[in-house]
């Protein structure tokens, strides 16, 4: 989830479980709103290690500051200071109670997207997710700034605020059942194409909850079909000159309609698997395999000096776009691999070595 609409969720969470009666050294409503919004905010914060070691980011991205382990600390540490910044005018435990919750709904609100969440950090690396949400969802933002613009308008209650987080939970739960369908429709071509030993997975996709990208997952390919829960008619290819946000939108397509796409896990030649199976299975590698999902060789390069095998990892995988995290396996001559990373310099692309 984008990190404002974990904060407007935050402030809707700190109105919602705003006391009955203010008063005493309970913090007032103002002060309430935003700290619930800069807590949601905060598990976000570890965005600064990108600029140390973009690796590193993504492998540690939500961990200890998602965690539900480390909650009842940060919400400690945090209230502390908030209490001591603010001169203990307020009520410590009221203070970690509003940071307690900001933190708490920004970790549910990245368990539902994609991209998994580390909630038992730092004791495990394991990844939480129910992927039934896209990472910007308009709709979900939506009935946030409902149910705050509401609670705005009637300030003597706390009423819209509680509705609009019953209207956020019904969403999700909505969404949960058109993942469902996705999966049954996955599930059924297994069975038409006599797949055996196939799973099938389901990835949220922008623009609509209705579209989802369907994922058939064997041995040594992908399966992959973009479609639309709610069209009836296909869409038609945009202008090549479109920007590339209507090739996005147009890709998902009725499920009577739909297309499906094969990615391979080791590449097309066989003679390629070979090296694809021991650059992927290489030690310098196990960071990367731990966090991709769906992983397969994005392609081979071959020079005098240089041999790389580039993955990319399907979950992430949109119409008319480069996929991010382009990682993968480079190596002179006989040495050992070493992981790098794409990077682009002057509109071309290039190995760039990540440090151990």
């Amino acid at each position: 989830m984008d990190t404002l609409t974990h904060a407007l969720s935050g402030a809707l969470a700190a109105r919602a479980a705003e006391p009955g009666e203010a008063g005493g050294k309970l913090l007032p409503r103002r002060a309430r709103l935003w700290l619930g919004f800069w807590a949601a905010a905060f598990p976000d914060s570890d965005f600064i290690v990108r600029f140390l070691d973009p690796f590193i980011y993504i492998t540690t991205h939500r961990g200890v500051t998602h965690s539900v382990v480390m909650l009842p600390l940060w919400a400690a540490a945090l209230g502390l200071a908030v209490w001591w910044l603010t001169r203990r005018r307020y009520s410590y435990r009221d203070i970690a109670i509003v940071i307690g919750i900001g933190i708490g709904i920004h970790i549910l609100g990245d368990v539902i997207t994609a991209f998994g969440t580390m909630v038992f950090a730092p004791l495990t690396d394991w990844r939480a997710q129910w992927p039934v949400t896209f990472i910007i969802d308009p709709y979900f933002t939506f009935i946030i700034i409902a149910g705050l613009v509401a609670s705005m308008f009637m300030p003597a209650t706390r009423k819209p605020a509680v509705i609009g987080l019953v209207a956020l939970t019904m969403y999700v739960g909505f969404q949960g059942i058109l993942r469902e369908r996705a999966l049954a429709f996955g599930e059924q071509y297994v069975a038409q194409q006599k797949l055996t030993g196939a799973t099938v997975s389901a990835q949220p996709q922008p623009f609509s909850p209705f579209h989802w990208m369907v994922v058939v997952n064997s041995p040594t390919e992908y399966r992959i079909s973009h479609i639309s829960l709610l069209r009836s008619e296909p869409v038609p290819s945009p202008a090549a000159d479109r920007h590339w946000l209507w090739q996005v939108a147009a890709s998902y397509q009725p499920r009577e309609r739909a297309r499906w796409a094969t990615v391979t896990r080791y590449g097309e030649a066989t003679a390629d698997v070979p090296l694809v199976r021991d650059a992927w299975q290489h030690p310098a590698l196990a960071r990367y395999r731990s966090f991709v999902q769906f992983p397969a060789v994005e392609r081979i390069e071959r020079n005098a000096d240089l041999t790389c095998v580039w993955f990319q990892d399907i979950r992430f995988r949109l119409a008319g776009r480069t996929m991010p995290f382009r990682y993968g396996a480079c190596r002179n001559g006989k040495q050992p691999w070493q992981l790098h990373r794409l990077v682009e310099q002057d509109g071309r692309w290039r190995p760039e070595t990540v440090p151990a």
